[in-house]
């Protein structure tokens, strides 16, 4: 027998004794796993339980939060206010922002892309959505017209009939600032009617039921400071919960 022939033979039982072997295996075993270290972590994952960890309490990689612990952005100010309850929204809730040409622009950004869909670009509820379904509101019309911030934001955040809630789509700055936009919509004057919504918001400022009330909003200044908003072209300076 040739040596070439030798090695051939070998080579040859080898691979028929690996396939026999590999065919009696059971289907659930994954074999010899080599490095196991590339799969399975090492240290303690929060979000992965593989080991009992003999750390932790109860054996577990994640812990309870402390007590008081608030998910970030995700703190709601006002889960006193129940959500039908706009009675209350309306006189207890104080925009923490001023009337200003930017905060109007951000609100007016902010309105054409999550509102004018429904309430139209005039908010006069002729938007693509609203006049399909009908019963969409004309801010500058009944009772719609002396709606005043808390009420909007408080319907923003928490929908109202056949409005869904947005409180997830837009962050409590957001939501003010479009409440803001909407006010002026309420002169029937729409985006045009800044300059002049502005002049009579400065006349007003004294007796402004809706200017920033320091004393009601130190839990939003707390809770916000120092954040920037969420939503791109917003602005990247931190001011939330300060009035601008």
């Amino acid at each position: 027998m040739t040596h070439s022939l030798k090695v051939s033979l070998q080579a040859s039982a080898v691979l028929l004794a690996s396939v026999f072997t590999t065919a009696c295996n059971r289907a659930d075993d994954p074999g010899v796993e080599y490095a196991p270290e590339m799969y399975s972590s090492i240290p303690y994952e929060p979000l992965k339980q593989e080991n009992n960890n003999r750390v932790n309490p109860m054996g577990t990689n994640m812990r309870v939060p402390a007590i008081g612990t608030v998910p970030r952005g995700k703190l709601n100010y006002y889960t006193h206010i129940g959500k039908d309850d706009i009675a209350t929204a309306e006189t207890s809730l104080r925009n923490p922002y001023t009337y200003t040409k930017d905060n109007l622009q951000e609100g007016q950004a902010l309105y054409l892309r999550n509102c004018q869909h429904c309430h139209g670009e005039q908010g006069d509820g002729q938007g693509p959505v609203g006049v399909k379904f009908k019963g969409v509101p004309n801010y500058s019309a009944g009772a719609y017209k002396t709606m005043n911030d808390g009420h909007i934001y408080h319907v923003i955040q928490w929908g109202k009939g056949r409005m869904m809630p947005h409180g997830s789509q837009v962050n409590p700055e957001e939501r003010w600032k479009i409440a803001m936009y909407v006010r002026m919509l309420q002169q029937g004057k729409g985006a045009e009617g800044m300059e002049d919504f502005l002049k009579a918001q400065g006349q007003a400022s004294g007796q402004n039921s809706e200017s920033t009330d320091a004393t009601n909003q130190s839990p939003v200044q707390e809770a916000q400071a120092n954040k920037a908003s969420d939503t791109p072209g917003q602005g990247t300076e931190a001011r939330n919960g300060t009035a601008n």
